[in-house]
């Protein structure tokens, strides 16, 4: 079972930035593009330039070192993710344990992570690396799938860990208990365990509460839950989060910011903790969250 972790102080990113590792969204040209355009630019600035394996046939052959995403954090100062949220979710799980920092380059939808614009993109990186950014910590959630006693599968996720039901319109079962302690049986479509990072993603899809970025906190949010009195819980991120499968006739998985899943059978048990290591992004001086919010959830503005 999964205990308490402690965490040391704040890292701040290094002012001495030798090499800057370029991540693209997978097989699109257009980050292809702005890939070749970056490099060119922090070439100027003296800067030695590396790109994310699955990256470089998209680019001339030699334009810059390519490292596999699990070996890229090994060689580099900063990362700069060019794509949309998904793609920055990728880099960040394999980043974190080398405390890389990361710059997000918006080519998706939304933007809640990568929140620079493209036609903004070099004088905004200029600045950045001018020292003129702020810099957020954001925690990272550690899984395990317990079967038999034994662990069985583990991942990380920034966003959210995800009990799910399978293709059948069918409710599944399951117990929840926090620091051991039992806290309820549900029956429903599943449950999100969600950081504050991934408060604005499936988990508020779910009528989950937002948190602020920096709040240490980890909210559990039932999917459709049978009965409508089980609603979302905020618990302190010391926390360890226990689901137990009760059904050993239902079908139904784990997932890990929707991008990697594993089958589930009766009994399992999947712990979901705060992970030893964190996300640090930079971001523009002038990004405000609120603002971010009021964009992206179209909420009013303020007169």
């Amino acid at each position: 079972m999964l205990g308490y972790t402690h965490f040391s102080g704040k890292r701040h990113m290094k002012n001495n930035i030798r090499t800057v590792a370029l991540i693209g969204k997978p097989r699109d040209p257009l980050a292809a593009e702005h890939i070749v355009r970056l490099g060119e630019y922090l070439r100027t600035r003296g800067l030695a330039v590396a790109i994310e394996a699955g990256c470089a046939a998209l680019v001339r052959e030699g334009f810059a070192p390519a490292h596999t995403l699990a070996a890229i954090g090994q060689h580099v100062d900063l990362a700069v993710v060019i794509g949309g949220d998904g793609t920055l979710l990728n880099a960040a799980r394999h980043l974190a344990p080398h405390d890389v920092p990361i710059v997000g380059i918006n080519l998706g939808r939304l933007g809640f992570l990568v929140d620079i614009a493209p036609d903004a993109m070099l004088d905004e990186i200029g600045r950045i690396l001018d020292g003129d950014r702020q810099i957020e910590r954001r925690l990272l959630l550690a899984a395990e799938v317990m079967r038999k006693g034994k662990i069985v599968h583990s991942a990380r996720a920034l966003n959210d860990v995800v009990v799910g039901k399978g293709e059948l319109a069918r409710m599944i079962e399951f117990d929840t208990f926090i620091g051991g302690e039992f806290v309820n049986r549900t029956r429903g479509d599943g449950i999100v365990i969600a950081s504050p990072t991934g408060s604005t993603a499936y988990a508020l899809s779910a009528s989950g509460p937002i948190m602020l970025p920096s709040v240490p906190a980890l909210a559990l949010v039932p999917i459709c839950p049978h009965t409508l009195s089980d609603r979302p819980i905020v618990v302190p991120s010391t926390s360890t989060v226990e689901i137990v499968m009760t059904d050993a006739q239902q079908v139904a998985y784990v997932t890990f910011d929707g991008q990697s899943t594993f089958s589930l059978q009766g009994q399992d048990r999947i712990y979901v903790r705060r992970a030893e290591h964190e996300v640090e992004l930079v971001h523009p001086s002038s990004r405000s969250h609120f603002e971010v919010l009021r964009i992206k959830l179209g909420w009013g503005e303020s007169h």
